[in-house]
């Protein structure tokens, strides 16, 4: 059964800082969480704290993209690793990395850095770990954004030197959203975790680069905690439930004779266009009273049917991501030779169902798209 967790106001406060400055706290009745902003780490600190670094992006993938030209229109000091002869090095080679310069083969790279960002796929990391252990000397820092490789040592087999400090910041979405809040003077969110100190500048590090990437603020969390957080996230209501969710009621609609335009509005055009920019504004609560009186009355007679029929789904799914099961189907999957033919062979199903191809027809009639017509 639904039952209501709130007990108390949320507040927000300022909580005086050992490095001299003024830190945000989130206070949720009996707990406090710190948060480090941009003005705790701003662009003369970042780069008094970088100054001796040089921070090596291993893979141009999504997150190596967004994270390194974020870091370098902030004064670090960056350089990419990426396969040769790849469409990521012409990628990088595109967007103004100079070979030999700033853009190196992985190993040369790992090599020349005092900071790794490992920013391969999780399979990656695990395949290219044996290359990389060599170039991880004594003072480096190893950096991830999720903590998939080292929760799950035993299906990795990546195990970090003791000597080196690892680090972990974790945008709250995908690379292309860091790089382009970046550029609208916005920021996404990130949490980060320090996994060793080996240095005694792992904090540093970690806040620094945080913000460096263009993290919006930073929260603190452990590397377990952020990975089984994320692949609960992942396959929970940021992409599997919602796509399932939107799937059965677009084809519950279809069934009763709604259009494909007309159910697709109601399902994904509505939520995406209108309802979900207001909770993003200023909450749930914010979105009902901008609703309709019959909308809000609906909505709060049903979200309690739909808390009570899929949260036994999310224990489930929970449990899977902690003993591991998900880790193991991950790499299995993502280690076949025919895994990119087959995940393209997947999402070309979903792209060319009728609930996606209705999508594309309303979006192309979207004003804005509309305009850039002409």
């Amino acid at each position: 059964m639904y039952t209501n967790m709130v007990s108390g106001p949320i507040f927000l406060i300022e909580n005086p800082s050992l490095l001299g400055n003024v830190m945000q706290k989130i206070q949720i009745d009996s707990e406090s969480e710190t948060v480090i902003e941009r003005s705790d780490y701003p662009p003369e600190k970042i780069r008094q704290i970088m100054a001796n670094e040089i921070v090596a992006v291993l893979g141009y993938g999504v997150q190596g993209r967004g994270q390194s030209l974020n870091m370098k229109d902030n004064g670090v000091n960056v350089i990419i690793g990426q396969r040769e002869n790849s469409k990521s090095w012409d990628l990088a080679v595109k967007d103004g990395w100079v070979p030999g310069k700033t853009l190196f083969p992985m190993e040369e790279a790992a090599a020349k850095g005092t900071i790794i960002q490992y920013l391969l796929s999780d399979a990656g990391q695990k395949e290219q770990w044996p290359k990389l252990l060599p170039h991880l000397t004594k003072g480096k820092a190893l950096y991830f954004s999720h903590g998939f490789s080292i929760v799950y040592k035993d299906q990795t087999h990546v195990i970090p030197p003791a000597d080196i400090d690892v680090i972990l910041v974790a945008p709250k979405g995908s690379g292309t959203s860091v790089r382009r809040l970046f550029l609208e003077g916005k920021g996404i969110n990130s949490s980060y975790a320090i996994f060793q100190d080996a240095t005694g500048k792992a904090y540093d590090r970690a806040r620094s680069l945080g913000i460096a990437i263009g993290s919006g603020y930073l929260f603190e969390t452990t590397f377990q905690k952020e990975v089984f957080s994320d692949l609960t996230g992942e396959r929970g209501v940021l992409m599997g439930a919602i796509y399932g969710l939107w799937l059965a009621q677009y084809e519950v609609l279809r069934a009763n004779g709604h259009s494909a335009s007309e159910s697709f509005n109601e399902t994904v055009e509505e939520a995406t266009q209108s309802l979900y920019p207001l909770i993003a504004e200023n909450g749930m609560d914010w979105m009902y009273a901008n609703c309709s009186t019959t909308a809000q009355r609906g909505a709060l007679d049903w979200f309690k049917k739909f808390h009570d029929a899929s949260k036994p789904v999310f224990e489930e799914l929970y449990r899977s991501v902690a003993d591991g099961s998900e880790t193991r189907r991950t790499l299995e999957s993502n280690s076949h030779p025919d895994y990119r033919k087959n995940l393209e062979v997947e999402l070309k199903e979903i792209a060319d169902s009728e609930m996606w191809r209705a999508g594309a027809a309303v979006r192309a009639l979207r004003p804005e798209r509309a305009n850039d017509k002409k």
